[in-house]
């Protein structure tokens, strides 16, 4: 099955979109792999690649520890499945490929963080499993406190001027630590970061909203938010007065999720997508999709069906009255002046 990508034409629907100040465009979905390796084993990861690749979305987002904390799994099992697909496929020259490194790879306490050593480490695995020569965004997965700010750039600048890397990006990531960054970055004249990966949600706003969004709009960041359907708490698996679903995720959602606040934000999604006849999953995510300082939300999937409901999000429109709707129940502005 050689060169799905050249074969089809892109669909009407997709739209791409410009990844902040770089020179490539994404599609305004793009696809997470967290679930390959984990709850996905390889043959329907590979149907759910190529269902992506059909629908237009030419962007797919993973890590290297992925997927290190299942019992029937280890770190780089997502990527490695990812570049059997790549190389069977033959899609490599058409996708916007983006990783992350920072967690621990092995046993050896060397083996993680950001320092030039693990940068060197983890990118000769990355495009080992990968099965690549080039990646085209690069992310830290989070900052290292451990390691000057300056060494981690000075690595990541290398990797770009030598062409193994094309962009580089950050996840997790606190404002003034990106600010620093583009400092050193600017008086050092190393490759700054490009784009950032935070968690974004109705649910979940405040984190982006707050802050980070001036330094988002100040430096023309692309932002490709994760968790847009926050661990699933945003379907129709849950309800108030219903049983928690039995999934791997259900718990954690519970000790985030669970507050009369986001009960409401849930409910009124809910009648949202029950009028306009479609998933609460949908409305979810093109809520994001309503806001212009997103780039394009990472949108996983542990079947076909489930990326094709999520994909079905594009054709949802939301009047001014639903936004409305929305952005005043999942307002954080009143909340947080209450705790000043």
């Amino acid at each position: 099955m050689k060169n799905l990508y050249r074969r089809r034409i892109l669909p009407i629907c997709m739209e791409y979109k410009r990844l902040g100040t770089t020179g490539i465009k994404i599609s305004k979905l793009v696809l997470g792999t967290m679930q390959m390796g984990w709850r996905v084993e390889e043959e329907e990861s590979f149907k759910i690649m190529d269902k992506a690749i059909e629908l237009g979305i030419n962007c797919f987002d993973s890590a290297d520890i992925y997927s290190y904390w299942s019992d029937n799994s280890y770190p780089g099992k997502t990527e490695t499945i990812i570049g059997k697909w790549l190389k069977d496929r033959g899609t490599r020259d058409n996708l916007i490929l983006a990783t992350k490194l920072r967690g621990a790879m092995s046993d050896d306490i060397n083996d993680r963080g950001l320092s030039r050593r693990h940068i060197h480490q983890a990118i000769t695995g990355s495009l080992k499993r990968l099965q690549t020569d080039w990646i085209d965004l690069y992310q830290i997965h989070s900052f290292d406190n451990d390691v000057p700010v300056e060494e981690t750039l000075q690595t990541l600048n290398l990797l770009v001027e030598s062409g193994t890397v094309n962009y580089i990006g950050a996840s997790n990531i606190h404002p003034w630590m990106l600010v620093e960054s583009f400092w050193v970055s600017e008086q050092k004249g190393y490759a700054r970061f490009e784009t950032v990966q935070p968690p974004y949600s109705i649910v979940r706003r405040m984190l982006v909203e707050h802050q980070m969004f001036h330094v988002i709009k100040k430096y023309g960041l692309g932002v490709i938010p994760y968790s847009p359907l926050a661990g699933g708490f945003l379907t129709e698996r849950y309800s108030r007065d219903g049983p928690k679903p039995d999934t791997p995720r259900s718990e954690g959602a519970e000790k985030r999720y669970f507050t009369d606040k986001r009960w409401k934000i849930h409910e009124t999604v809910r009648e949202i997508a029950e009028a306009k006849e479609v998933k609460m999953t949908q409305v979810a995510i093109a809520w994001i999709l309503t806001k212009d300082f997103i780039t394009a939300p990472i949108i996983g999937a542990n079947s076909v069906e489930q990326l094709e409901e999520n994909f079905g999000a594009l054709e949802v429109k939301l009047d001014e009255d639903e936004i409305k709707r929305l952005d005043e129940v999942s307002d954080w502005v009143a909340d947080y002046e209450k705790i000043r």
